[in-house]
């Protein structure tokens, strides 16, 4: 079972990966509505993931409660080893791939902030950004 586990769980984060490499390439292109449209299968593998990990952890917690004797390494097969080492890889691929996303994520955000600032001058009131209370909405800055 707990290989069955594992298999899935490197199948769910290699979607994860597949899915942002795709937002990526979207991004770059301004296809905002793609990336939009993925999100819940986005949020739908992470809880997989999430669930399939916790199955793991209750797979390896119950091998050492059943054989207390042994260390984990003398537990696992040959594939479990492997397929955890595997997960530890595909990690790694994730958080990297999520790294380059938010870079994107983040300049773009600060284009549209400012240009939402040029378009919409704001004022500060305390610590708070609010719009001018100028009549015009719009006001041209040089």
């Amino acid at each position: 079972m707990l290989s069955h586990h594992l298999q899935g769980a490197l199948s769910d984060l290699r979607d994860l990966i597949q899915i942002t490499e795709s937002d990526i390439a979207d991004i770059k292109e301004a296809k905002n509505d793609q990336q939009f449209e993925r999100l819940s299968l986005k949020e739908e593998k992470l809880k997989s993931f999430e669930s399939k990990k916790a199955m793991i952890d209750h797979e390896i917690s119950t091998l050492m409660t059943e054989q207390p004797d042994k260390d984990l390494p003398q537990l696992l097969n040959q594939e479990q080893h492997k397929a955890l080492d595997e997960l530890k890889i595909e990690l790694s691929n994730l958080r990297d791939v999520n790294k380059r996303y938010a870079k994107f994520v983040l300049s773009v955000s600060n284009l549209y902030n400012t240009f939402l600032e040029r378009l919409v001058p704001t004022e500060m009131q305390g610590y708070n950004k609010v719009a001018s209370k100028n009549p015009s909405i719009l006001e041209v800055r040089v």
